[in-house]
């Protein structure tokens, strides 16, 4: 993938996606350089959201998600913004699409809220205020 400095200069990044049907409404996503020892930047994406956004576009505030437009079916954007700044980024649709057609074996879109353990989820919110 690339991450968009300006119109004709980007910079080669990685990114590794991670689902977790326990938390099932979520992907975990981790961008680091190619040929960098940093620990990686971790942002949690919707899963709805990944899928949406190559379809038009999808997502408001911090994370948006779109169709690059004149890059055929090749290419998606996702921009991400927060107090540091925004980040565009230039990923392959393919390799999105793959891991999502993943998660959807593991857990199928619509199923996700059978996931959740409700119970265990309200306790911590109770304890946490």
């Amino acid at each position: 993938m690339q991450l968009i400095i300006e119109r004709n200069y980007s910079l080669c990044m990685r990114m590794r996606l991670r689902y977790e049907p326990s938390d099932p409404y979520a992907v975990h996503a981790a961008f680091f350089t190619a040929d960098s020892d940093d620990e990686p930047v971790e942002w949690v994406l919707g899963r709805d959201l990944l899928t949406d956004g190559p379809k038009g576009c999808a997502g408001q505030g911090d994370v948006r998600i779109w169709s690059a437009v004149g890059r055929g079916d090749h290419a998606m954007y996702i921009a991400l913004t927060s107090f540091a700044g925004t980040a565009l980024l230039e990923v392959p649709k393919r390799d999105v699409k793959t891991f999502l057609q993943h998660t959807q074996a593991l857990v199928p879109r619509g199923t996700e809220s059978r996931r959740i353990e409700w119970d265990t989820e309200l306790a911590n919110l109770l304890t946490e205020g």
